[in-house]
């Protein structure tokens, strides 16, 4: 398949990866950055973002939006941040990619749901999966899952963006795959709290199982299917963000226990989701409801750690 012209808004770490994976399978990629492309395009690297990595020559990177005129529009924009970004620049693609893993602040919405509503005639997919940014620019062996409700279309974007490291597996579950990548952020935190307040592995390892019941809770609630956050965008993402120094959530959350400061310019897509869902009273979320409380500083770790283990005892 002839490789096609692929253009990705946003020129984060995630964004910068995708370009420079894609750039070198051969398409033809236009990278749009809110600010410092002609730095970046001259440079041939993104160093505030993804130093140590050139971009290909198929890569160019630009600031003009209206330079986005190509079928596929990936959009690596956090979801906080989306709305905004799609109200300022409606996008005019057939077929939108996107890679936030979060869910809406305000409106309680995923990101295609964010993006349906700005390009109603647009094809709508999601990106997500058990991913770091440095892994897929290194050409690294990565699988993702594509989330299309449209196989057809799904099967043909499956095609067009997948490369020699960059796997990916496609389902027709957009609500499963999106909130995969949203709540396995928010259990990182709390991951990362209990390594920090020095609870040891094992805690993790507990916090990581009860929070995968969690997530199948609040998935099943939507109308997820249950199948899908055994896969790559619930269960293989969780692991990874939850055991690594790599995942902004998980240095974050260790940052709450240790007492250490953390740049605040730094996404955490997991906390909005944690206050997004400790505001919805019909859903049992006393993880999700520990970490935006601990980051509100109602609680400290011992109390927040006291009313978790105070749950009833009960079946598993």
């Amino acid at each position: 398949m002839t490789p096609q012209p692929i253009d990705i808004a946003g020129a984060g770490a995630f964004g910068t990866g995708l370009a420079i994976a894609l750039g070198a399978a051969g398409h033809p990629v236009t990278l749009w950055a809110r600010d410092g492309a002609e730095v970046i395009d001259a440079a041939r690297e993104n160093v505030r973002r993804l130093p140590g990595h050139t971009l290909p020559d198929h890569t160019r990177a630009t600031g003009d939006p209206a330079a986005l005129t190509s079928d596929i529009l990936i959009l690596a924009i956090p979801t906080q941040k989306l709305g905004t970004y799609l109200d300022a620049h409606p996008p005019c693609a057939p077929r939108i990619v996107s890679c936030a893993k979060g869910i809406h602040r305000e409106t309680g919405s995923g990101p295609t749901g964010l993006i349906s509503r700005a390009a109603p005639e647009a094809v709508v997919a999601q990106l997500t999966g058990p991913s770091f940014a440095v892994d897929i620019a290194s050409g690294l062996p990565t699988a993702l899952t594509l989330a299309c409700a449209d196989d057809a279309e799904g099967a043909a974007l499956q095609e067009a963006l997948s490369t020699p490291g960059l796997r990916l597996y496609r389902t027709t579950d957009v609500i499963g795959a999106e909130l995969g990548g949203a709540l396995k952020n928010v259990i990182a935190i709390a991951a990362g709290a209990v390594i920090g307040a020095g609870l040891g592995e094992s805690a993790r390892a507990a916090v990581m199982a009860r929070g995968f019941a969690e997530m199948r809770r609040v998935a099943r609630a939507a109308g997820a299917e249950e199948a899908t956050l055994a896969g790559l965008s619930g269960l293989g993402d969780l692991v990874l963000t939850c055991t690594s120094e790599k995942s902004r959530n998980y240095r974050f959350g260790l940052s709450l226990t240790q007492d250490t400061g953390f740049d605040p310019a730094t996404t955490v897509e997991g906390l909005a989701t944690a206050q997004q869902l400790a505001s919805r009273a019909e859903l049992d979320t006393p993880i999700a409801d520990m970490v935006a409380a601990l980051a509100a500083g109602h609680l400290d770790f011992a109390a927040a750690l006291e009313t978790l283990l105070s749950r009833p005892l009960k079946p598993e």
